[in-house]
């Protein structure tokens, strides 16, 4: 992912970003036969730099896993297209979106115990109305053991992280208003959930360039 200055993102930015209900992503591995992806709920860690998630145990992306170890999990989310006309000279299209890549080492989970306390940390986030059952009182051969046999858990381990908020910082805070009203407009006219969001993240960013802050205090 190409990154000018203009476009990169602060890590108390993309980790705001991700904590407003971002917790689903494309997790990518080494296969002996090219990339593998696969997409996938998570839960990550931040303080601990780790991302929890798991797989059925018939995913190929696990084969690539045990062979190579390294893996990336991208999130991109708030995009939408923005035509030449709107943007000034030289009048060239271009994509509004932001996105989280983790560059990350795997480590798979196969302990039945271990599964099921990773598990039971994602059900508290995704379904804390609904939890799982807690670690400590899966048994062998009960319906919640025999559920894990099918599964493996994947703990990835977080090497680098890297942000690109691309919403045309580059160009004049007064082009970027004039778009904002286009990805309104457009909105209004379409109904469009991707220009609503574009937008918002737009405005977000021409904030951070007028505030008394800068970006890198964000």
């Amino acid at each position: 992912m190409l990154i000018r200055g203009w476009d990169r993102g602060a890590e108390q930015e993309w980790r705001r970003w991700l904590a407003a209900g971002r917790d689903f992503g494309t997790l990518a591995a080494n296969g002996p036969d090219g990339p593998v992806l696969t997409p996938a709920p998570f839960l990550l860690d931040a303080e601990a730099g780790e991302v929890l998630l798991h797989l059925a145990a018939a995913n190929p992306l696990l084969a690539a896993v045990r062979a190579d170890p390294h893996v990336t999990l991208a999130v991109t989310d708030d995009h939408a297209f923005v035509p030449g006309r709107w943007r000034g000279a030289p009048y060239t299209p271009t994509s509004y979106y932001a996105s989280v890549q983790f560059s990350c080492t795997a480590e798979l989970v196969e302990d039945p115990a271990e599964k099921a306390a990773l598990l039971n940390r994602q059900l508290a986030h995704f379904q804390p109305e609904e939890p799982g059952q807690p670690a400590d009182r899966v048994e062998p051969r009960n319906a919640y053991w025999e559920q894990l046999t099918a599964v493996r858990g994947l703990r990835l381990t977080v090497r680098r992280v890297r942000a690109k908020f691309k919403y045309d910082d580059k160009k004049p805070v007064e082009l970027q208003g004039e778009v904002a009203e286009r990805l309104a407009e457009r909105h209004a006219a379409t109904g469009r959930p991707q220009d609503a969001a574009a937008r918002a993240q737009l405005l977000r960013r021409m904030a951070l360039r007028t505030g008394p802050a800068d970006r890198s205090s964000d």
